[in-house]
């Protein structure tokens, strides 16, 4: 897949940044692996319409979606060497480069949208970002898909002991996996694109996903249960080459970065509205289960151990700071 990925670069672009010492001219490769329909698919593209119109043609941003430089692995890999210029990971799989990031994938360490909102676009999230920038990428902002629900093909859940045995598929990524195991469940690691056939085949009987990732890889026709956990924010980190941004002239950055927050906003707004509109109509084809104030408080307290497993890699002072901005956090 690597090797094809690459190829497929060279076929699009002959240089990774093209720069034109006379018009000063700027061209992007934003690579992400969602479906363009989704909200963060379209907000890519108004990324890019926007970035064009308002750096007077001098910018032009070449979206690639749905995987079609690989996933998430491959496509921060190939961030790092410049052979692309944007991307949009989760930050779960960032985690995989930089174990800070992990932090914000800790089961119910963002308790709500306002929670999320007030930490991402805040002091910390900012110091979250800066510590991509030894790795070779500068994080501008948080994208976002929404909070991650279960779904499964045993039984209703509404109490870690339900997931006892489930095999879960999971994305590579340690906390994520070590919160299923906390809950008694089977964690595997699967490809996002392998995902469906996986749960079809049986390979794997529950996964999480935000419920615009569920509708678009239509999981629901695959699976029985679907549990409103909202238990992690699935967040993007918006990431751009250290060396391709450095590039840029500093009107050019400040283009760049109003486009990215105005996507941002943009990708947020769509995914309410569409999260409320397809659970009506997907609520004949699955059994849709929302736990209850009480429910989640269980899920929550059977968490704290996640937290505290990975408090050294994250840092204890990266978890304090922000249960502070939420007023969460063990009592």
């Amino acid at each position: 897949m690597k090797k094809l990925s690459y190829f497929l670069l060279a076929g699009i672009m002959t240089a990774s940044l093209a720069v034109s010492a006379k018009a000063q001219e700027y061209t992007f490769t934003f690579a992400h692996v969602l479906q363009e329909a989704t909200p963060n698919g379209q907000a890519a593209i108004s990324f890019a319409k926007e970035v064009a119109e308002k750096s007077d043609g001098r910018i032009q941003v070449n979206v690639l979606p749905a995987g079609q430089l690989g996933g998430d692995v491959e496509i921060n890999e190939q961030l790092q060497q410049n052979l692309i210029q944007i991307a949009i990971p989760p930050t779960a799989t960032l985690g995989n480069f930089e174990p800070r990031l992990q932090v914000l994938d800790l089961p119910f360490i963002l308790p709500g949208d306002e929670a999320m909102a007030k930490v991402l676009d805040g002091k910390v999230g900012r110091t979250i970002l800066d510590t991509l920038d030894q790795h070779g990428m500068y994080g501008v902002n948080f994208w976002g898909a929404g909070f991650r629900q279960i779904t499964n093909n045993i039984r209703d859940i509404t109490s870690p002991a339900d997931l006892e045995n489930i095999k879960m598929r999971t994305m590579q990524a340690p906390v994520i996996l070590e919160q299923y195991r906390t809950w008694n469940a089977r964690p595997t690691a699967m490809a996002f694109a392998e995902v469906y056939s996986g749960l079809q085949a049986g390979v794997v009987e529950g996964q999480e996903n935000p419920i615009a990732n569920i509708i678009a890889m239509r999981f629901y026709e695959v699976q029985d249960y679907l549990t409103l956990s909202n238990h992690a924010y699935h967040g993007y980190a918006a990431i751009v080459n250290k060396e391709a941004w450095n590039a840029l002239p500093e009107d050019l950055k400040q283009v760049m970065t109003e486009a990215f927050d105005n996507a941002r906003d943009l990708a947020r707004k769509l995914t309410k509205d569409y999260e409320a509109e397809q659970l009506e109509k997907i609520s004949d084809q699955i059994s849709i289960k929302e736990l209850s104030p009480e429910e989640q408080e269980v899920f929550i307290k059977a968490s704290y151990p996640v937290h505290e497993a990975f408090a050294d890699e994250v840092t204890p002072e990266l978890i304090q700071a922000i249960y502070e901005v939420t007023g969460a956090g063990p009592k």
